[in-house]
């Protein structure tokens, strides 16, 4: 029997409608379903049926359904983490790069996941090790869209001193600095001013926030290079987020951020491609002339 976990993190009246039609859908084709339990328990109330529940994932999965935008996906890898279990993104969010299933074509996308009318994209990940021992960090060290430093508690900017395979690269005077894989491209480091990088190159781009050296540019780079960080300023301590995970540490701490030993595969349906998805979500070719 097949068998599907479903994740989300809301309870709004959106996420709502389509856990309802994935369920009905679910049940019809007689798989088994098993429901995230803090999201269960949100929602208990106002679902119908009862449904087991899960707090950790393993092996015995097929594949995992998000609801919600592509934020919902990058706190369901930290479930998934290195178990291989594809996942597919129904869109109740906003834009939607991951979570590419709209809710009227649930019904549609879970047959074709059934019979096997997909391929998997696999999304490579960064890992991050840090010289200061931090616990927020150690209990989930790994991003899928970006690593990135930022000040913390003050207007001032802070300098990032990088090096790259172990040879120095710059220092960043800026607001922070970005370190994206082509997943996250389209999402923090593009609203910077990075590049668009497609899923499957072998890159990463660093990226750096409104930096004040002008000439200061994002570098794309092979995602075999070890990157080393450490950040100065006139407060203490800076930031470090992990797709949308948070910490603290303290300045002249050294940051060792690399490619992850493992990789995220998400569902990719034969009619959805990155083009096509470029296309409707950054509206290219918006253009009267075209």
């Amino acid at each position: 029997m097949v068998k599907v976990a479903v994740f989300s993190q809301f309870q709004k009246k959106k996420p709502l409608a389509s856990l309802e039609v994935l369920l009905d859908v679910l049940k019809k084709q007689n798989i088994e379903v098993v429901v995230e339990a803090n999201f269960y328990k949100g929602v208990t109330s106002k679902i119908k049926k009862e449904f087991a529940t899960f707090s950790e994932l393993d092996h015995s999965y097929d594949f995992l359904v998000s609801i919600g935008g592509d934020g919902t996906i990058l706190r369901a890898i930290t479930l998934v983490r290195d178990l291989n279990i594809p996942i597919v993104g129904i869109n109740t969010g906003r834009l939607g790069f991951l979570a590419t299933i709209q809710h009227e074509d649930i019904e549609a996308a879970i047959h074709s996941i059934l019979e096997k009318k997909y391929s998997i994209s696999e999304r490579s990940l960064l890992t991050i090790e840090s010289s200061e021992k931090n616990a927020e960090i150690e209990s989930c060290n790994f991003a899928l869209n970006e690593i990135a430093v930022s000040r913390k508690n003050t207007t001032s900017m802070i300098t990032v001193e990088t090096e790259l395979n172990g040879e120095y690269l710059t220092s960043y005077w800026s607001d922070g600095l970005i370190i994206s894989t082509p997943t996250g491209s389209t999402g923090y480091s593009l609203s910077c001013g990075g590049p668009v990088i497609t899923p499957n190159a072998s890159s990463l781009v660093l990226t750096p926030i409104a930096p004040h050296n002008l000439s200061a540019r994002p570098l794309v780079i092979e995602d075999s290079t070890t990157i080393t960080l450490k950040v100065s300023g006139r407060e203490k301590k800076h930031l470090v987020s992990l797709d949308s995970r948070i910490a603290t540490l303290s300045n002249k701490t050294t940051i060792t951020i690399k490619k992850a030993p493992f990789t995220i595969k998400m569902i990719v349906l034969n009619n959805e491609t990155f083009l096509d998805t470029l296309r409707k979500k950054l509206l290219w070719g918006e253009d009267k002339r075209n």
